[in-house]
């Protein structure tokens, strides 16, 4: 499943490039802060122990792997992944401290990890990103253990039609909020137009499903603004 926003890599890779340095600015404007308390609700839904491994894929600054940490022990292997050198620049800069923490760069469609390898996957805002859906849900699959569990976190479908209004307006302006902090429109102009082509929950469901995921279901978080994908490798 292909997105064709996002065949073009230079263009989303200079999206990320002209943005990182004021990305979590940026993220607490658009979201009023909401992001935050959206991610604490998954770290929440996931509930982690001290002996349990994560691949965090789109890590962007760092936010998961940062509150994965904080959730279990500071032995517990934690491996952050982006396709943008400045945003694993900038994590790694920003969780340094963190002594269990490995980063490299490459796509969420290929990652440079061995199979069977990690207890929870997640991916946070990224899926969207992603130039093909199915096979970056399948590299998940590949580099779980067995009864690992895949999480994403990404913006949705709104079920309320009066809130989808409202929301839609709202973004017509995110754009020149962009261009007002970061400097220039492009990259929020891209931001909306990837979360309006973005699939709904039900289709990402059944992705998730062909994959050979079990138990999957998704969790609707402010109306369906946003929503959290799950499954299980069994």
């Amino acid at each position: 499943m292909t997105q064709n926003l996002q065949q073009n890599r230079s263009f989303v890779e200079n999206v990320f490039s002209t943005v990182f340095e004021r990305y979590d600015v940026m993220n607490d404007l658009m979201s009023f802060g909401m992001h935050r308390i959206w991610k604490q609700r998954l770290l929440n839904i996931m509930r982690p122990s001290d002996d349990q491994s994560l691949i965090d894929v789109g890590c962007g600054t760092g936010d998961i792997c940062d509150l994965f940490s904080k959730h279990t022990s500071n032995d517990t292997k934690i491996l952050a992944i982006d396709p943008n050198i400045n945003m694993i620049e900038k994590c790694k800069k920003r969780l340094g401290h963190l002594k269990n923490l490995d980063l490299k760069i490459c796509n969420g469609e290929k990652l440079k990890v061995k199979d069977n390898s990690f207890d929870f996957y997640t991916i946070s805002f990224g899926l969207r990103n992603t130039a093909d859906i199915e096979k970056t849900i399948s590299e998940a699959y590949r580099v779980l253990k067995k009864g690992g569990r895949f999480f994403c976190l990404e913006f949705s479908k709104i079920d309320n039609d009066n809130l989808d209004f409202i929301y839609k307006q709202y973004s017509r302006i995110i754009p020149r909020i962009g261009r007002y902090v970061v400097g220039d429109s492009k990259p929020y102009e891209y931001l909306i137009k990837s979360i309006e082509n973005f699939v709904n929950q039900e289709e990402l469901l059944e992705v998730l499903k062909s994959k050979n995921f079990k138990n999957c279901n998704y969790i609707n978080l402010n109306g369906g603004i946003v929503a959290i994908h799950y499954g299980w490798k069994i």
